[in-house]
This record gives C-alpha cells, sequence and structure tokens, in this order.
C-alpha cells in the first residue's frame, strides 16, 4: 500500500479532522494522491447532518469503489455513527469506523497490511468496524485494547491558506431539529497548552490566520453545552484561550466559527479589544427570531437576548461583522414568526446570511413534528431572505468604501483576491505586481458589489502616506 485519497463532506471539524487523517497516513508512509489517480487506500469522511449530506456522502462511497475497484475503502465521519438505515450493505471492500476513537488504529493495521478479509483478527482495536468483504462475507472485532492510537496534533494543513484549529468536540443540546448530538455526543475540549502547542505549530507551516473551531465552541473546558449547568451559567474559559493564542508569534489572524449569543461574555469580547489579531468578526447563530419558533427548537436563547448581545457587540467593537444561520419553514412557523425573524435580521444589519430551508432530518425530534409549512411557503420566505441577505451585505460592506483594509490573498479561478478582516471577499483590481497566496497584503476598497468589494492594492509607499 502506497497511496491514499481523503473526501471530505461537511462542517469544519470534519476537515481539520481529515487533516489529521492525512498527517497520519504521512507518517505511515503514504503519499496523497487525487482520487482519479486510483489510490490504494481511500478515505471518504462522511457528513449525516441532512438526508442531502448522507446521499452525498454514499454517492462519495460508489465513486471510490467505481474509480478504485482494488482499493480499501473506509468510511469515517459523522454517518457511520448513527443507525438510522441510511448506510446499510455499502458494498465490498468497506471498512465502516463507527466508534472515531478506533479510527487511528483502523488505519495503521490496514496499512501495515494486518486488516485482511481473510484474518478473523483484523482490526481487532476497533470494537465498532465492520469489515465487509468482496464476497459479503462480514468481519466484526471486539476491542479489548485500551492503549489505541490517536490521530496525530496538525503540524499543516495543506491545500488551505486559512488553517482549521479544533479545540472541542460534541454536544448534548439536542437542539430538535439537530442530529450531531447523536453522531459526537461527547462533550470534550483539547488542554489548552495542547491547543497553544498546535497552533504554533500550524503558524510555523506559514498559516497566517488560524479558524478556531468546534462542535459548540462556547462550551470550550466544559463537559456538558448545557448552561444551565455552567458554574454561574457562563464560561470564560475560551476567552482565556485567546489571549494566550493571541500572543504566538507571526499568528497574523485569529477568527472564531460559530458561537451562540450567551457565548460572547463580556470577558471574550474585552480580548478582541485587547488583540488586534483576533478578527472583528462573530458567527452567531440564529436561526429564528422568534421565541415560539426558538422554543420548540429547544435553542439556549430568546431572540430579546440575541438583540441585546448584537448590541453589546456592536457597542465595543469597531463595526464588526455579525453572521449567522438561520432555518426558514420550521413546523409551526407562521407569517408573523417569519417576519419577527426577517426585522430581527433588518436591526442586527448582518454582514452575511447563512439560510437554510427546513427538511425533516430523520432521527430528530423535529422530523415527527406536526403543523409542518408548505413548501411553497418555504420557497417563498427563502427567497424574501435571500434578497435581504444581498440588500444586507452591500448596506455592510458601503461603509468602508474608500479605507483601506487587509486581506489575506486567495486565487479563485485566476482572480486574485482575499478576506478582509471583517471577512467579506475583496477582489483585486489588476495588481501590478505578482502575489502569492498567503501574502497578507493592504489594498483600499474603491468600490462595492453584490459578491463583495473590490480594492486596489497600495503599494508600500501609499500605505506609509
Amino acid at each position: 500500500m502506497k497511496t491514499f485519497s481523503i473526501n471530505t463532506l461537511g462542517c469544519k471539524v470534519n476537515q481539520y479532522e481529515s487533516q489529521q487523517v492525512r498527517e497520519l497516513l504521512e507518517r505511515l508512509g503514504l503519499h496523497k494522491v487525487e482520487p482519479l489517480k486510483k489510490p490504494d487506500l481511500a478515505v471518504i469522511n462522511t457528513c449525516c447532518v441532512t438526508h442531502t449530506a448522507s446521499a452525498k456522502s454514499r454517492q462519495y462511497i460508489r465513486k471510490a469503489q467505481k474509480l478504485s475497484p482494488d482499493a480499501v475503502i473506509v468510511v469515517c465521519g459523522c454517518l457511520p455513527t448513527v443507525h438510522i438505515g441510511e448506510l446499510n450493505e455499502p458494498g465490498g471492500n468497506v471498512h465502516l469506523i463507527s466508534y472515531r476513537n478506533n479510527l487511528a488504529a483502523a488505519l495503521s493495521q490496514i496499512v501495515s497490511g494486518k486488516a485482511t478479509a481473510s484474518d478473523s483478527q483484523s482490526l481487532q482495536s476497533c470494537s465498532d468496524t465492520i469489515i465487509r468483504t468482496k464476497n459479503g462475507a462480514k468481519i466484526k472485532c471486539k476491542n479489548e485494547l485500551t492503549n489505541q492510537p490517536k490521530l496525530p496534533q496538525l503540524t499543516s494543513f495543506t491545500g488551505k491558506t486559512r488553517a482549521f484549529l479544533k479545540i472541542q468536540d460534541g454536544c448534548d443540546g439536542y437542539c430538535s431539529y439537530c442530529i450531531v448530538p447523536q453522531t459526537r455526543p461527547f462533550v470534550r475540549s483539547n488542554p489548552a497548552e495542547a491547543v497553544l502547542q498546535e497552533a504554533q505549530a500550524l503558524v510555523e507551516a506559514g498559516h497566517r490566520e488560524i479558524v478556531v473551531t468546534g462542535v459548540f465552541l462556547g462550551a470550550y473546558g466544559q463537559e456538558t453545552v448545557r448552561r444551565k449547568n455552567w458554574a454561574n451559567q457562563r464560561n470564560d474559559k475560551l476567552a482565556d484561550l485567546l489571549d494566550k493564542m493571541a500572543e504566538i508569534p507571526n499568528l497574523a489572524r485569529i477568527r472564531l466559527s460559530s458561537l451562540e449569543p450567551a457565548d460572547v461574555t463580556s470577558r471574550l469580547l474585552d480580548t478582541f479589544c485587547r488583540h488586534r489579531n483576533i478578527m472583528p468578526h462573530l458567527h452567531l447563530s440564529l436561526q429564528s427570531g422568534s421565541d415560539a419558533v426558538l422554543k420548540k427548537m429547544c435553542r439556549q436563547y430568546k431572540a430579546g437576548e440575541f438583540r441585546e448581545k448584537i448590541e453589546s457587540i456592536k457597542s465595543q467593537l469597531d463595526r464588526p461583522a455579525i453572521t449567522t444561520d438561520i432555518i426558514v419553514g420550521f413546523p409551526g412557523e407562521t407569517d408573523a414568526d417569519f417576519e419577527q425573524t426577517v426585522n430581527l435580521a433588518k436591526d442586527a444589519g448582518f454582514a452575511k446570511m447563512h439560510i437554510f430551508s427546513f427538511s425533516p432530518r430523520k432521527g430528530t425530534a423535529a422530523a415527527d413534528m406536526q403543523d409542518t409549512v408548505d413548501n411553497r411557503v418555504i420557497k417563498r420566505r427563502s427567497q424574501i431572505l435571500h434578497n435581504l441577505n444581498i440588500k444586507l451585505g452591500l448596506k455592510y460592506r458601503q461603509q468602508f468604501v474608500g479605507e483601506t483594509t487587509e486581506i489575506l490573498v486567495e486565487n479563485n479561478n485566476g482572480q486574485l483576491c482575499g478576506r478582509s478582516e471583517r471577512y467579506f471577499m475583496v477582489y483585486l483590481e489588476k495588481a501590478g505586481k505578482k502575489l502569492g497566496k498567503n501574502e497578507l497584503v493592504r489594498v483600499k476598497l474603491i468600490k462595492n458589489s453584490e459578491n463583495g468589494a473590490i480594492g486596489q492594492l497600495l503599494t508600500n509607499r501609499e500605505f506609509e502616506l
């Protein structure tokens, strides 16, 4: 076995874990190739947050089998961890990793050649691994070992300008629409010292920006995501960690992934204010502006609390970018409920909204709820929010036209561009000099557009003036 490929579906946490798999396999002597190169080992890191994600994961498995019929296929991620009938009989030579802690051991044994269809002891350290061989036989192995290999800390995040760094995993919040607590039920956090070591390694690998992520990032350092069970019902451990991370030499940017409003404590905002390399961008998941709908969703806040948090953020940070997620058409959502969401979005002045049409997820409480919303109504409401998203984004970016900003250079189909401090994309007019990915450059914003801002690269002399 010499080569491997990885296909990743889903969130930043999955993308981080795929990088861990890459590092492990490279340490074991394998070389990463594209799936079309017919690798010896194909890893499919799956997502199942929606039926569409599950279907796409299964499609990737079938495609891998077709492209590389002789390859060993390892299916990991969220889909194999839930038993909702969406991954039955995936076919021959497929290893399903239904317990995440077994993934490193399974991969190690596969690469070493110990995991063969004829060996009943194969993957013995992987209790939940099922091997389906080409002749249809199944081997299920029981785990008796406690000291199993683990996925390594990252030393680089290949293929990406920005590096994702997972510091927290698991959720036991059980929002009624979400299957994640079934796929990642164990709430745990990485020790601060280990996080800082990993961040330092990523910086030394050349990454200028790190996106700190987790399944429920605001629960960093806690054993549950349920705030009522926290001491004083607040958590400043994330702020404490960021305080230390911001001091890492040459770490130009720190950005946070999704938070809930109560996660944004005064201590966290103080930390943002103290460190210029923590970006003035907060992604706060709203989901709905109606208290009635939020209650049915089992969210841990009310619309009024969300509004208050937005006001607090804006009072302390300079024109922060506040982005959000919204679910349209949750069971029982009335026209009045939807109007409350629209009004809250307008008042918040979101820089960007990610809009999702509700679809019942098998295995969640919401899938069995009555009073469903007609698909035509969901489509109409979604369009209203999409139009509002464009309008709000234009309004937010317009206030920066004529000012200078710093972008982290990327290349989008030949077009030089980059994220500003406040996350919106800036597309460069002809730069006049060659720029490479991962460069931080100063630009003047000269024009607004529907997809982002247009910028001119500043020379050193212009910047000094």
